[in-house]
């Protein structure tokens, strides 16, 4: 098997706030092989932001290893961190005010990153107009960004995220929620775009959405829990008769994810159905393991009941998202 061109191993990350201390990543791993598109959901808190910051290099992990096409981040300096993120990784956020200057033009705002970094003329011209191009804005390049849809200055923003990357297989582009104030449609081309700029600069793409979508575009979907991997779907594309002529279907398969260790995570509501305390049995069958409950010991911590309700409807619109990809 191919080294992962993204590994995270045991990776753990500890604010501090207050005085008190917050752990954001619990022993997270995560495997994303070179030219996959992964996406990423989880709750508010569940660490995906935190994960994005360290792998575009703008955080600093508390322990465990992660490595990006090849560079142990824990073991570069400050001077070289920055140059990791101002080459090698493409950032692509929600709020277009966020990616972009307001007052320049689509073209000038590609330009931007470029000058900053010491390049400018034609060659910086010339690679503004190939992006521009590549996003399917040319003839909206001298254009500010109030002259812009929404999803146009997406686009841009997707342009400029590319501009200093190298162009080599190792670049890295992360996006969180690129989508969150798109409608539907503009959603399923900026998501396609992801996909076509991927496979043409040879990009590494991670997507962080709450967009239930989103299986549809990427290669898997990666669920984090409480700063730890929690499971993986996986979308599977094929044709019905085989040869080409029917129409492709889609196929969704879901998994627990289990760390370094062997541990994986019991749903909270699951422990709370079958009374899943502190510990528990297992029984080797002929096609698997049952996991069973030990009598008499205490169940885990309820949670208060508006939380409750809050994960049984985050649950139950899951398992909605889950059947309506015919799962």
């Amino acid at each position: 098997m191919a080294d992962p061109f993204i590994l995270c191993d045991n990776l753990v990350k500890i604010y501090k706030v207050a005085g008190l201390e917050v752990v954001a990543l619990q022993g997270l791993d995560l495997r994303v092989a070179q030219g996959e598109v992964l996406g990423i959901v989880g709750t508010s808190g569940s660490g995906k932001t935190t994960l994005m910051n360290i792998l575009g290099g703008l955080d600093r992990p508390s322990a465990g290893r992660v490595w990006v096409g090849g560079q142990n981040l824990l073991e570069l300096s400050d001077a070289a961190l920055n140059r990791y993120r101002r080459t090698r990784v493409g950032f692509v956020w929600q709020q277009p005010a966020r990616n972009l200057i307001p007052y320049l033009s689509a073209l000038d705002n590609v330009r931007w990153p470029m000058a900053l970094s010491g390049r400018s003329g034609s060659q910086a011209n010339r690679r503004a107009a190939e992006l521009l191009a590549a996003v399917g804005l040319s003839d909206r390049a001298h254009h500010r960004l109030a002259e812009l849809s929404g999803g146009e200055q997406q686009r841009v923003a997707l342009a400029v995220a590319l501009a200093n990357l190298t162009g080599k297989d190792g670049d890295l582009l992360l996006a969180d929620e690129p989508t969150g104030e798109l409608d539907s449609a503009t959603a399923r081309e900026i998501y396609h775009l992801f996909r076509n700029l991927s496979q043409t600069y040879g990009l590494t793409t991670i997507i962080v959405s709450h967009d239930l979508g989103l299986a549809h575009y990427v290669d898997r979907v990666v669920s984090i829990r409480d700063g730890k991997t929690s499971t993986e779907t996986v979308r599977q594309t094929s044709d019905l008769a085989g040869d080409g002529h029917e129409t492709p279907t889609e196929r969704f398969e879901e998994y627990v994810v289990l760390d370094s260790a062997g541990r994986l995570q019991i749903p909270p509501l699951l422990r709370e159905q079958f009374n899943i305390g502190g510990r528990v049995r297992l029984h080797p069958q002929p096609d698997g393991i049952l996991i069973q409950p030990v009598a008499g010991t205490a169940t885990a911590e309820k949670v208060p009941e508006k939380l409750a309700e809050q994960k049984r409807g985050s649950e139950r619109g899951w398992k909605r998202w889950l059947r309506r990809l015919g799962w």
